[in-house]
């Protein structure tokens, strides 16, 4: 346990063993990597119920990695650890710290135009499937979320997630609304017509996916709308930590972040309608990865009565590393502690 550089704010490293549901693993033991960020004065409090918060990742970068940026005024948890929340974000398996299937080391398992880009020909794949399912996101979720309430001492946890992090937590939420407080979402990843089951899902293809830093970088640039967006030291910063995450990855090329390829069922319309969780709902204008009218459908279709949707003008999909992310995370610390933003429980407001 260590201090780390915001205000004597904790850093706390936990491992979570969860016995696996990752089509290739199954049944063997995963240990997911857990991240804590916490005042000291939080962890003497008697009663932590409402303010033990879970962040859960995109389909791409690991949750320490997008939510605890080692840059002044960018670290999402370290904000809501300084109110007095105790904040926790996790790895599922296959990203980050936590365990890899072993598929994901054969670099012929990348698709044939991600070989062709990174090595400059091609293999056959070994496993040419999805590596894991939203089943097995979810198991790793409640697997946590179960460690978490006992280490605490409380029946429920909020939610904090991005991008793919929508249909993982929100589909956690719908199968287990008795462990879940509130849910915060920017840029949810959501479709109306997801497959309801696994069985309807189609997991052929290429079982793992691959980032470069040019990768990361032209994927940020297309969605820069607004001048000084985002600074240069923040995007130095994420990718130190994204390489840092992948000792394996670190070694493909001139280094990649790896992960799993994500393929979603089970939260499409009638879920999400039947799902009564309070949720906010974040937007970037500039998003060209989950665009804004998308999370405009799922505010339509969601089923809670405490539901907001809030956009932000100058924000892309990476609006907590952009100038206005304290913008994202005032809205969020608003959400989790009162079920409201500015005073509204329902309806929904372009930000200036």
């Amino acid at each position: 346990m260590a201090a780390s550089g915001n205000s004597g704010v904790l850093s706390v490293e936990h491992y979570v063993p969860v016995v696996s549901r990752v089509p290739s693993m199954t049944g063997s033991v995963a240990q997911i990597y857990v991240r804590e960020r916490v005042a000291p004065a939080t962890l003497n409090s008697r009663d932590l119920e409402g303010q033990v918060v879970l962040f859960i990742h995109g389909a791409g970068t690991p949750a320490e990695v997008g939510f605890d940026v080692p840059v002044a005024g960018y670290s999402w948890m370290a904000y809501l650890a300084e109110r007095g929340m105790d904040v926790f974000s996790m790895d599922m398996t296959g990203y980050g710290r936590s365990t890899r299937p072993l598929v994901m080391n054969d670099r012929c398992n990348l698709s044939a135009a991600q070989q062709e880009q990174l090595f400059g020909d091609s293999c056959a794949p070994s496993y040419p499937y999805a590596t894991t399912s939203m089943d097995s996101d979810w198991h790793d979720i409640d697997g946590v979320v179960d460690y978490l309430r006992e280490l605490r001492g409380v029946d429920r946890v909020h939610l904090v997630a991005w991008s793919q992090g929508g249909p993982r937590s929100g589909g956690y939420a719908y199968r287990h609304p008795d462990k879940v407080h509130n849910i915060v979402m920017l840029a949810p990843a959501y479709i109306s017509a997801f497959p309801a089951t696994m069985a309807e899902a189609d997991f052929t293809g290429a079982a793992i996916t691959k980032q470069s830093e040019a990768d990361f970088v032209a994927n940020w640039e297309r969605q820069v709308g607004c001048t000084n967006q985002y600074e240069q030291r923040v995007s130095d910063a994420v990718w130190a930590d994204m390489l840092a995450s992948d000792p394996v990855g670190a070694t493909w090329g001139s280094g990649v972040r790896r992960a799993p390829r994500a393929v979603t069922f089970g939260w499409g319309k009638d879920v999400v309608g039947a799902t009564n969780t309070p949720l906010l709902m974040v937007a970037g204008a500039q998003d060209r990865q989950v665009t804004p009218d998308l999370v405009r459908n799922l505010y339509a279709d969601y089923g809670a009565t405490d539901k907001v949707y809030v956009e932000m003008p100058c924000a892309s999909h990476n609006a907590m590393w952009e100038r206005d992310a304290q913008q994202l995370f005032d809205a969020t610390y608003q959400w989790l502690t009162t079920t409201s933003y500015n005073g509204m429980r329902n309806g929904r407001i372009v930000l200036e």
